[in-house]
């Protein structure tokens, strides 16, 4: 029988259950993997996370594997057939959004760099017990936010940038009563000896 303890948000379905298991918070440097990340956290802007994940898979196909070099072709989205298709999350300026973030981003020297810049390329450890102590925002959010709108991305606020941070393991958020957060804690500190050496 199932007795760990996880994050409150990752009981409400079984799909947040396992992203939450296996994705959530884990470091991330692949730039493939940042920018889909990047680009799912964007799509998130005023619906639910669970409404995302449900769409992702349809969303990883119809978006060309969220390859930023695949996306930066696309000339119209008007084209693409991306408006008609329920599977996905059919809002113009986040569709428009991701094609100009996936130019810009192909323009980076080193994606991953500049992003863990924000956290000094250590993942911050953090110690919340309940969910309401988690913030939105930190001043590292507003900062990558504010370096990215200044390349020209878009969607890219301060609590986007913040909940992109989780999800990419630049910050673990698990409470400190979820099973994940001693072995994201562990994992993390292995791996930042392993840069550093």
């Amino acid at each position: 029988m199932e007795t760990r303890l996880r994050c409150g948000w990752a009981n409400s379905s079984v799909v947040c259950t396992h992203y939450h298991d296996t994705e959530w918070g884990v470091p991330t440097y692949d730039p493939r993997s940042l920018f889909e990340r990047l680009t799912l956290e964007s799509m998130q802007a005023g619906l639910s996370w669970l409404t995302v994940l449900n769409k992702r898979d349809r969303m990883r196909r119809a978006f060309l594997g969220f390859d930023p070099m695949s996306l930066a072709k696309v000339v119209d989205i008007e084209q693409s057939g991306w408006l008609e298709d329920s599977g996905l999350i059919r809002h113009r300026g986040k569709l428009n959004a991701m094609v100009t973030n996936a130019r810009l981003f192909n323009e980076m020297m080193e994606p991953a760099h500049f992003f863990w810049s924000f956290v000094q390329n250590t993942p911050l450890q953090n110690s919340w017990r309940k969910g309401s102590e988690v913030p939105g925002t930190t001043d590292q959010s507003i900062k990558m936010s504010n370096a990215l709108k200044k390349m020209g991305f878009a969607f890219v606020g301060p609590s986007i940038c913040y909940a992109f941070m989780q999800s990419a393991g630049m910050v673990n958020d698990h409470l400190v009563s979820c099973f994940r957060h001693s072995e994201i804690s562990f994992a993390s500190n292995r791996g930042s000896k392993g840069r550093e050496g």
